[in-house]
Protein backbone atom coordinates (compact mmCIF):
# COMPACT_ATOMS: atom_id res chain seq x y z
CA UNK A 1 0.00 0.00 0.00
CA UNK A 2 1.85 2.97 -0.77
CA UNK A 3 1.78 6.65 0.85
CA UNK A 4 0.48 9.47 -1.84
CA UNK A 5 0.90 13.18 -1.39
CA UNK A 6 -2.29 14.80 0.52
CA UNK A 7 -4.00 17.44 -1.74
CA UNK A 8 -3.61 20.27 0.43
CA UNK A 9 0.49 19.72 0.38
CA UNK A 10 0.90 19.45 -3.23
CA UNK A 11 -1.48 22.38 -3.50
CA UNK A 12 0.77 24.24 -1.42
CA UNK A 13 3.94 23.53 -2.97
CA UNK A 14 2.32 24.10 -6.34
CA UNK A 15 1.76 28.05 -4.87
CA UNK A 16 5.01 28.28 -3.15
CA UNK A 17 6.93 27.51 -6.51
CA UNK A 18 4.77 29.89 -8.28
CA UNK A 19 5.48 32.64 -5.89
CA UNK A 20 9.17 31.57 -5.78
CA UNK A 21 9.52 32.04 -9.74
CA UNK A 22 7.10 35.57 -9.48
CA UNK A 23 9.82 36.49 -6.63
CA UNK A 24 12.70 36.04 -9.08
CA UNK A 25 11.49 37.55 -12.24
CA UNK A 26 9.95 40.51 -10.50
CA UNK A 27 12.80 40.87 -8.55
CA UNK A 28 10.88 40.57 -5.36
CA UNK A 29 13.08 38.76 -2.70
CA UNK A 30 10.38 39.09 0.01
CA UNK A 31 7.93 37.38 -2.04
CA UNK A 32 10.49 34.60 -3.11
CA UNK A 33 10.89 33.61 0.36
CA UNK A 34 7.46 34.13 1.37
CA UNK A 35 7.17 31.06 -1.43
CA UNK A 36 10.34 28.80 -0.42
CA UNK A 37 8.46 28.15 2.91
CA UNK A 38 5.76 25.51 1.93
CA UNK A 39 7.99 24.36 -0.75
CA UNK A 40 10.80 23.33 1.57
CA UNK A 41 8.07 22.33 4.26
CA UNK A 42 6.54 20.16 1.90
CA UNK A 43 9.21 18.07 0.69
CA UNK A 44 10.59 18.02 4.16
CA UNK A 45 7.49 16.01 5.20
CA UNK A 46 7.47 14.22 2.28
CA UNK A 47 10.83 12.34 2.60
CA UNK A 48 9.68 12.01 6.20
CA UNK A 49 6.46 9.89 5.04
CA UNK A 50 5.80 6.26 6.47
CA UNK A 51 6.88 2.89 5.05
CA UNK A 52 4.49 1.18 6.49
CA UNK A 53 0.98 0.34 6.63
CA UNK A 54 -1.95 1.14 8.45
CA UNK A 55 -4.03 -1.65 10.54
CA UNK A 56 -6.65 -1.91 12.29
CA UNK A 57 -8.61 -4.79 14.00
CA UNK A 58 -11.95 -4.83 16.63
CA UNK A 59 -12.04 -6.84 19.97
CA UNK A 60 -14.61 -7.44 22.14
CA UNK A 61 -15.21 -4.76 25.11
CA UNK A 62 -14.05 -5.72 28.76
CA UNK A 63 -16.78 -3.85 30.02
CA UNK A 64 -20.14 -5.40 31.20
CA UNK A 65 -23.07 -5.28 28.35
CA UNK A 66 -26.17 -3.46 28.83
CA UNK A 67 -29.26 -4.38 26.94
CA UNK A 68 -29.63 -2.14 23.68
CA UNK A 69 -26.17 -0.88 23.77
CA UNK A 70 -23.12 -2.95 21.78
CA UNK A 71 -19.61 -2.25 22.74
CA UNK A 72 -16.34 -2.89 21.23
CA UNK A 73 -12.71 -1.64 20.71
CA UNK A 74 -10.78 -0.50 17.83
CA UNK A 75 -7.13 -1.07 18.09
CA UNK A 76 -5.63 1.10 15.30
CA UNK A 77 -1.85 0.81 14.46
CA UNK A 78 -0.35 3.63 12.36
CA UNK A 79 3.51 4.73 11.68
CA UNK A 80 1.99 8.25 11.33
CA UNK A 81 1.11 10.15 14.24
CA UNK A 82 -2.61 10.91 12.63
CA UNK A 83 -4.83 8.63 11.71
CA UNK A 84 -8.85 9.22 10.28
CA UNK A 85 -10.90 6.25 11.51
CA UNK A 86 -14.14 5.65 9.70
CA UNK A 87 -16.78 4.28 11.45
CA UNK A 88 -19.79 2.17 9.62
CA UNK A 89 -22.83 -0.08 10.70
CA UNK A 90 -24.77 -1.58 7.70
CA UNK A 91 -24.96 0.85 4.74
CA UNK A 92 -24.88 3.82 7.17
CA UNK A 93 -21.59 6.04 8.02
CA UNK A 94 -22.03 6.14 11.63
CA UNK A 95 -18.38 8.41 12.65
CA UNK A 96 -15.15 9.34 11.01
CA UNK A 97 -12.86 10.93 13.48
CA UNK A 98 -9.37 12.17 13.01
CA UNK A 99 -7.00 10.85 16.10
CA UNK A 100 -3.78 11.00 17.42
CA UNK A 101 -1.92 7.91 17.29
CA UNK A 102 1.58 6.99 19.15
CA UNK A 103 2.21 3.82 17.40
CA UNK A 104 -1.18 2.24 18.31
CA UNK A 105 -4.64 3.05 20.43
CA UNK A 106 -7.58 1.91 21.38
CA UNK A 107 -11.01 3.57 20.79
CA UNK A 108 -14.25 2.63 22.21
CA UNK A 109 -16.75 2.26 20.03
CA UNK A 110 -20.64 2.30 21.74
CA UNK A 111 -23.75 1.22 19.15
CA UNK A 112 -26.79 1.39 20.79
CA UNK A 113 -29.51 -0.87 19.14
CA UNK A 114 -33.42 -2.07 19.31
CA UNK A 115 -32.18 -5.09 17.62
CA UNK A 116 -31.86 -8.54 19.11
CA UNK A 117 -30.17 -11.70 17.59
CA UNK A 118 -26.85 -11.98 15.66
CA UNK A 119 -25.54 -8.76 14.09
CA UNK A 120 -22.55 -6.97 13.11
CA UNK A 121 -21.54 -4.38 15.51
CA UNK A 122 -19.38 -1.83 13.47
CA UNK A 123 -17.19 -1.87 10.28
CA UNK A 124 -13.94 0.13 11.25
CA UNK A 125 -11.22 1.07 8.94
CA UNK A 126 -7.96 3.72 9.46
CA UNK A 127 -6.17 6.22 7.24
CA UNK A 128 -3.03 6.90 7.93
CA UNK A 129 -1.90 10.56 7.64
CA UNK A 130 1.96 11.30 8.05
CA UNK A 131 3.91 14.32 9.54
CA UNK A 132 3.09 17.61 8.51
CA UNK A 133 -0.20 16.13 6.60
CA UNK A 134 2.00 15.99 3.71
CA UNK A 135 1.08 12.29 2.30
CA UNK A 136 -2.13 9.58 3.07
CA UNK A 137 -2.46 6.21 2.92
CA UNK A 138 -5.13 4.10 1.18
CA UNK A 139 -7.24 3.25 3.86
CA UNK A 140 -6.71 -0.54 5.48
CA UNK A 141 -8.45 -3.26 5.63
CA UNK A 142 -11.21 -2.91 7.33
CA UNK A 143 -12.17 -4.82 10.42
CA UNK A 144 -15.52 -6.45 11.68
CA UNK A 145 -17.11 -8.00 14.83
CA UNK A 146 -20.54 -9.43 15.06
CA UNK A 147 -22.39 -9.99 18.62
CA UNK A 148 -25.01 -11.92 19.60
CA UNK A 149 -27.84 -9.54 20.99
CA UNK A 150 -29.63 -11.71 23.64
CA UNK A 151 -33.55 -10.30 24.22
CA UNK A 152 -33.97 -7.89 27.40
CA UNK A 153 -37.43 -8.86 29.32
CA UNK A 154 -39.50 -6.53 30.62
CA UNK A 155 -41.41 -7.14 33.78
CA UNK A 156 -44.97 -8.16 33.20
CA UNK A 157 -47.72 -8.47 36.08
CA UNK A 158 -49.73 -11.45 37.17
CA UNK A 159 -49.90 -14.20 34.36
CA UNK A 160 -52.44 -16.71 33.73
CA UNK A 161 -52.09 -20.39 34.55
CA UNK A 162 -52.99 -23.99 32.94
CA UNK A 163 -56.07 -25.84 33.47
CA UNK A 164 -54.32 -27.92 35.75
CA UNK A 165 -50.92 -27.89 37.75
CA UNK A 166 -48.52 -30.51 38.14
CA UNK A 167 -45.59 -31.92 40.29
CA UNK A 168 -45.38 -32.07 43.64
CA UNK A 169 -44.49 -28.47 44.72
CA UNK A 170 -44.19 -24.86 43.19
CA UNK A 171 -45.79 -21.88 43.99
CA UNK A 172 -49.32 -21.99 43.13
CA UNK A 173 -52.56 -23.94 45.29
CA UNK A 174 -53.69 -27.10 43.38
CA UNK A 175 -56.80 -28.94 44.13
CA UNK A 176 -55.29 -32.03 45.26
CA UNK A 177 -54.99 -32.27 49.48
CA UNK A 178 -52.01 -31.89 50.92
CA UNK A 179 -49.00 -29.07 52.75
CA UNK A 180 -48.24 -25.54 52.14
CA UNK A 181 -51.53 -23.79 50.21
CA UNK A 182 -54.15 -22.09 51.92
CA UNK A 183 -56.94 -23.91 54.01
CA UNK A 184 -58.84 -26.82 52.11
CA UNK A 185 -61.20 -28.08 54.89
CA UNK A 186 -61.58 -29.05 58.71
CA UNK A 187 -61.96 -32.73 58.72
CA UNK A 188 -61.88 -36.00 61.82
CA UNK A 189 -58.78 -36.92 62.15
CA UNK A 190 -57.99 -40.31 60.03
CA UNK A 191 -55.08 -42.75 60.36
CA UNK A 192 -52.14 -40.60 58.87
CA UNK A 193 -52.87 -37.38 59.95
CA UNK A 194 -50.16 -35.67 61.42
CA UNK A 195 -50.45 -34.69 64.71
CA UNK A 196 -49.61 -31.04 64.70
CA UNK A 197 -52.26 -30.73 61.77
CA UNK A 198 -54.99 -30.97 64.77
CA UNK A 199 -57.14 -28.14 65.34
CA UNK A 200 -57.93 -27.68 69.06
CA UNK A 201 -60.16 -24.39 69.17
CA UNK A 202 -62.40 -27.24 66.51
CA UNK A 203 -62.23 -30.16 67.96
CA UNK A 204 -63.06 -28.10 71.44
CA UNK A 205 -66.41 -26.69 70.36
CA UNK A 206 -67.68 -30.03 68.69
CA UNK A 207 -66.22 -32.50 70.69
CA UNK A 208 -65.61 -31.53 74.34
CA UNK A 209 -64.93 -34.89 76.02
CA UNK A 210 -62.36 -35.06 72.80
CA UNK A 211 -63.77 -38.34 72.01
CA UNK A 212 -62.97 -36.91 68.86
CA UNK A 213 -60.35 -34.91 67.07
CA UNK A 214 -60.17 -32.39 63.89
CA UNK A 215 -57.54 -31.65 61.67
CA UNK A 216 -57.28 -28.60 59.37
CA UNK A 217 -56.07 -29.72 55.67
CA UNK A 218 -54.60 -27.93 52.99
CA UNK A 219 -54.37 -27.65 49.50
CA UNK A 220 -51.12 -28.87 47.94
CA UNK A 221 -48.67 -26.75 45.87
CA UNK A 222 -47.87 -27.54 42.57
CA UNK A 223 -46.00 -26.01 39.29
CA UNK A 224 -47.52 -24.90 36.20
CA UNK A 225 -45.52 -26.27 33.06
CA UNK A 226 -45.57 -23.32 30.03
CA UNK A 227 -44.46 -23.66 26.27
CA UNK A 228 -43.52 -20.96 24.76
CA UNK A 229 -43.71 -21.26 20.68
CA UNK A 230 -42.19 -19.00 18.29
CA UNK A 231 -43.00 -18.73 14.90
CA UNK A 232 -39.83 -17.58 12.75
CA UNK A 233 -41.15 -17.69 9.05
CA UNK A 234 -41.15 -14.04 8.56
CA UNK A 235 -39.99 -11.13 10.17
CA UNK A 236 -41.28 -8.17 9.12
CA UNK A 237 -40.98 -4.46 9.96
CA UNK A 238 -43.13 -1.87 10.45
CA UNK A 239 -42.56 -0.75 6.62
CA UNK A 240 -44.81 -2.74 4.18
CA UNK A 241 -42.76 -1.98 1.64
CA UNK A 242 -39.99 -3.73 2.46
CA UNK A 243 -42.03 -6.88 3.37
CA UNK A 244 -40.76 -7.91 -0.49
CA UNK A 245 -37.22 -8.79 0.99
CA UNK A 246 -35.50 -6.08 -1.71
CA UNK A 247 -34.91 -3.53 0.98
CA UNK A 248 -34.22 -4.53 4.84
CA UNK A 249 -36.12 -2.64 7.51
CA UNK A 250 -34.46 0.69 9.41
CA UNK A 251 -31.87 -0.20 11.92
CA UNK A 252 -34.07 2.12 14.15
CA UNK A 253 -37.05 0.20 13.94
CA UNK A 254 -37.82 -3.21 15.77
CA UNK A 255 -39.23 -6.01 13.33
CA UNK A 256 -41.62 -9.10 14.46
CA UNK A 257 -39.36 -11.17 15.08
CA UNK A 258 -37.51 -8.72 17.59
CA UNK A 259 -41.00 -8.18 19.31
CA UNK A 260 -41.40 -12.19 19.36
CA UNK A 261 -37.97 -12.57 21.01
CA UNK A 262 -39.06 -9.77 23.85
CA UNK A 263 -42.04 -11.05 24.11
CA UNK A 264 -41.00 -14.89 24.62
CA UNK A 265 -37.90 -13.73 27.22
CA UNK A 266 -40.77 -11.58 29.44
CA UNK A 267 -43.03 -14.15 29.72
CA UNK A 268 -40.31 -16.84 30.33
CA UNK A 269 -38.95 -14.65 33.23
CA UNK A 270 -42.02 -14.04 34.57
CA UNK A 271 -42.97 -17.43 35.44
CA UNK A 272 -39.68 -18.80 35.85
CA UNK A 273 -39.40 -16.19 38.89
CA UNK A 274 -42.69 -17.49 40.24
CA UNK A 275 -40.85 -21.07 39.96
CA UNK A 276 -42.59 -23.11 37.38
CA UNK A 277 -41.18 -24.98 34.05
CA UNK A 278 -41.00 -23.24 30.93
CA UNK A 279 -39.75 -24.85 27.45
CA UNK A 280 -39.09 -23.58 23.71
CA UNK A 281 -39.92 -24.38 20.37
CA UNK A 282 -40.21 -22.90 17.42
CA UNK A 283 -42.92 -23.29 14.55
CA UNK A 284 -40.86 -21.71 11.67
CA UNK A 285 -38.23 -25.31 12.25
CA UNK A 286 -38.25 -28.31 12.94
CA UNK A 287 -35.33 -28.85 15.34
CA UNK A 288 -35.34 -30.38 18.95
CA UNK A 289 -36.76 -28.28 21.35
CA UNK A 290 -36.21 -27.04 24.34
CA UNK A 291 -37.67 -29.05 27.51
CA UNK A 292 -39.10 -27.27 30.09
CA UNK A 293 -37.07 -26.60 32.69
CA UNK A 294 -36.73 -24.14 35.67
CA UNK A 295 -34.23 -21.90 37.27
CA UNK A 296 -31.65 -19.19 36.44
CA UNK A 297 -29.97 -21.09 33.99
CA UNK A 298 -33.05 -22.41 31.79
CA UNK A 299 -33.99 -18.48 31.54
CA UNK A 300 -30.31 -18.16 29.86
CA UNK A 301 -31.02 -20.73 27.51
CA UNK A 302 -34.19 -19.88 26.61
CA UNK A 303 -33.14 -16.66 25.80
CA UNK A 304 -30.03 -17.53 23.81
CA UNK A 305 -32.26 -19.86 21.93
CA UNK A 306 -34.47 -16.77 21.07
CA UNK A 307 -31.73 -14.75 19.87
CA UNK A 308 -30.27 -17.65 17.59
CA UNK A 309 -33.87 -17.62 16.41
CA UNK A 310 -34.38 -16.82 12.61
CA UNK A 311 -36.13 -17.04 8.97
CA UNK A 312 -34.14 -20.10 7.56
CA UNK A 313 -35.55 -20.00 3.78
CA UNK A 314 -38.23 -21.12 2.71
CA UNK A 315 -40.55 -22.81 6.06
CA UNK A 316 -41.33 -26.03 5.54
CA UNK A 317 -44.78 -27.01 5.83
CA UNK A 318 -45.43 -29.06 8.96
CA UNK A 319 -47.70 -32.35 8.86
CA UNK A 320 -48.92 -31.86 12.42
CA UNK A 321 -48.18 -29.22 15.11
CA UNK A 322 -45.34 -29.82 17.79
CA UNK A 323 -46.23 -31.77 20.83
CA UNK A 324 -46.34 -30.21 23.69
CA UNK A 325 -46.53 -31.96 27.04
CA UNK A 326 -49.99 -32.91 28.40
CA UNK A 327 -51.54 -29.68 30.72
CA UNK A 328 -49.46 -27.46 29.32
CA UNK A 329 -50.07 -23.52 28.67
CA UNK A 330 -49.21 -22.61 25.46
CA UNK A 331 -47.56 -19.08 23.99
CA UNK A 332 -47.70 -18.76 20.80
CA UNK A 333 -45.45 -15.69 19.22
CA UNK A 334 -46.23 -14.76 15.68
CA UNK A 335 -47.80 -12.09 13.23
CA UNK A 336 -50.90 -14.55 12.36
CA UNK A 337 -50.16 -12.97 8.46
CA UNK A 338 -51.35 -16.47 7.04
CA UNK A 339 -53.23 -19.41 8.06
CA UNK A 340 -50.63 -22.08 9.42
CA UNK A 341 -50.07 -20.20 12.74
CA UNK A 342 -53.92 -20.00 13.60
CA UNK A 343 -54.28 -23.68 12.21
CA UNK A 344 -52.04 -24.70 14.72
CA UNK A 345 -53.17 -22.70 17.81
CA UNK A 346 -56.97 -24.47 16.86
CA UNK A 347 -55.23 -28.07 16.91
CA UNK A 348 -53.47 -27.24 20.39
CA UNK A 349 -56.90 -25.93 21.70
CA UNK A 350 -59.25 -28.57 20.76
CA UNK A 351 -56.68 -30.90 22.65
CA UNK A 352 -57.63 -29.51 25.93
CA UNK A 353 -54.39 -27.13 26.33
CA UNK A 354 -54.90 -23.43 27.26
CA UNK A 355 -53.48 -21.39 24.10
CA UNK A 356 -52.69 -17.32 24.37
CA UNK A 357 -51.79 -16.32 21.01
CA UNK A 358 -49.75 -13.22 21.46
CA UNK A 359 -49.51 -11.30 18.17
CA UNK A 360 -46.11 -9.52 17.77
CA UNK A 361 -46.74 -7.40 14.52
CA UNK A 362 -45.67 -3.67 14.72
CA UNK A 363 -47.44 -0.97 14.35
CA UNK A 364 -47.82 -0.18 10.38
CA UNK A 365 -46.49 2.94 9.01
CA UNK A 366 -48.82 3.23 5.63
CA UNK A 367 -48.61 7.35 5.33
CA UNK A 368 -46.05 7.52 2.21
CA UNK A 369 -47.92 4.03 0.63
CA UNK A 370 -49.33 4.32 -3.24
CA UNK A 371 -52.99 3.94 -4.11
CA UNK A 372 -52.44 0.03 -4.75
CA UNK A 373 -50.02 -0.19 -1.84
CA UNK A 374 -52.71 0.20 0.26
CA UNK A 375 -55.53 -1.42 -1.16
CA UNK A 376 -53.00 -4.70 -1.21
CA UNK A 377 -52.42 -3.60 2.78
CA UNK A 378 -56.40 -3.14 3.73
CA UNK A 379 -56.97 -6.77 1.77
CA UNK A 380 -53.95 -8.19 3.71
CA UNK A 381 -55.14 -6.47 7.25
CA UNK A 382 -58.93 -7.69 6.83
CA UNK A 383 -58.02 -11.42 6.44
CA UNK A 384 -56.09 -10.93 9.44
CA UNK A 385 -58.59 -9.77 11.53
CA UNK A 386 -60.94 -12.10 10.28
CA UNK A 387 -58.11 -15.03 11.01
CA UNK A 388 -57.65 -13.29 14.85
CA UNK A 389 -61.68 -13.47 15.07
CA UNK A 390 -61.68 -17.13 14.42
CA UNK A 391 -59.17 -17.49 17.03
CA UNK A 392 -61.15 -16.01 19.43
CA UNK A 393 -64.23 -17.65 18.54
CA UNK A 394 -61.99 -21.17 19.35
CA UNK A 395 -61.75 -19.81 22.99
CA UNK A 396 -57.99 -18.60 21.75
CA UNK A 397 -57.25 -16.07 23.97
CA UNK A 398 -55.51 -13.08 22.39
CA UNK A 399 -53.11 -10.50 23.49
CA UNK A 400 -51.20 -7.53 21.30
CA UNK A 401 -48.00 -7.28 22.56
CA UNK A 402 -47.96 -3.64 21.14
CA UNK A 403 -50.87 -2.41 22.90
CA UNK A 404 -49.84 -2.61 26.89
CA UNK A 405 -49.47 -6.34 27.46
CA UNK A 406 -49.16 -5.72 31.26
CA UNK A 407 -53.31 -5.30 31.12
CA UNK A 408 -54.20 -7.73 28.54
CA UNK A 409 -52.67 -10.44 30.48
CA UNK A 410 -53.74 -9.52 34.23
CA UNK A 411 -57.22 -9.95 32.78
CA UNK A 412 -56.30 -13.60 31.34
CA UNK A 413 -55.01 -14.02 34.81
CA UNK A 414 -58.15 -12.86 36.46
CA UNK A 415 -59.91 -14.86 34.05
CA UNK A 416 -58.00 -18.05 35.19
CA UNK A 417 -59.01 -17.41 38.87
CA UNK A 418 -62.60 -17.68 38.28
CA UNK A 419 -62.47 -20.88 36.49
CA UNK A 420 -62.79 -23.98 38.72
CA UNK A 421 -60.07 -25.54 39.79
CA UNK A 422 -57.60 -23.58 37.45
CA UNK A 423 -55.32 -22.05 40.17
CA UNK A 424 -56.77 -24.22 43.51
Amino acid sequence: MDWSRSRTTLVGVVVGLGLVVVGAFAGRPDVAVLGAAPVVAGFWDWRRRPSTDPAVHVEASTQIPVPGTLRVEAVVASPGPIALVGVRRGLRDVAEVLVAVDGSRRLPVTVHTVRTGPQEVAVVDAQGVGPGAASVSEPSEPSSRTALVLPAPRPLGDLPLPPRLRGLTGAHESRRPGEGGGLRDVHPYAPGDRLRRIDWRVTARRAPDLHELYVRREHALAEAVVVLVVDSRDEVGPDPMTWRGSTAPRPQDPTSLDLARQAAASVASGFLGQGDRVGLDDLGMVRRPLPPGGGRRQLSRIRHALALTHPEGEPLRRLRPPRIPSGALVWLFSTFLDDEAAVVATTWRRAGHRVVAVDVLPTLRDVHLAERERLALRLLRIAREDRLAGLADQDVELVAWRDAPSVALAGLARRTQRRAGASR
